[in-house]
């Protein structure tokens, strides 16, 4: 009987070792990653309309919410990665050191020969989608996103290519 007991006991400590946590939960940005991280889902396909003049569409954030176009070049990370378009739903992540973000938004890029600058941003940037908190009626919607040593899961966005937002409808007014 002995033996049957030490035989038992040995059987569960090898098992309760083998597992090396294998029942515990997948981080959902994934393992040791620090940022945020979600879905893209695009609604639609990217219209024939855009097709030739899409740069690149990215997910950015601010610390805080940018008081001046000049101000839209401060974002985190820099530089962005490209979301491919060619597929209805995308994860994504999004390295970022620990603090909170204010806005944390998808931006198309329109292709062009010129840099990009303040000057010419309203003309080659759309916002494509924000993470927002619904309750707030602010046109960005304060959708606080916090980082704090590991990843922020769940920060999903759906782009409709149809209502992009240009970016004088945040710094008004907007040029004829």
């Amino acid at each position: 009987m002995r033996a049957r007991q030490r035989t038992t006991a040995a059987a569960a400590l090898a098992t309760a070792l083998a597992c090396n946590g294998g029942l515990q939960p997948t981080p959902a940005c994934g393992t040791g990653f620090v940022g945020a991280c979600g879905t893209v889902t695009f609604q639609g396909q990217l219209p024939d309309s855009l097709k030739d003049s899409t740069k690149a569409v990215f997910i950015v954030a601010y610390h805080t919410f940018p008081p001046a176009p000049e101000s839209l070049f401060h974002f985190l990370p820099f530089p962005p990665s490209a979301i491919p378009t060619s597929n209805a739903t995308y994860f994504y992540t999004l390295p970022l050191p620990n603090g909170r973000y204010e806005w944390v938004l998808a931006v198309w890029q329109k292709k062009s020969a010129a840099p990009l600058s303040p000057q010419n941003a309203d003309t080659l940037l759309r916002e494509a989608g924000f993470y927002r908190d619904d309750a707030d009626t602010t046109s960005h919607g304060s959708g606080i996103v916090t980082v704090s040593g590991t990843g922020t899961g769940a920060i999903d966005f759906v782009i409709d290519f149809s209502q992009l937002h240009r970016i004088c409808d945040y710094f008004p007014p907007c040029p004829p």
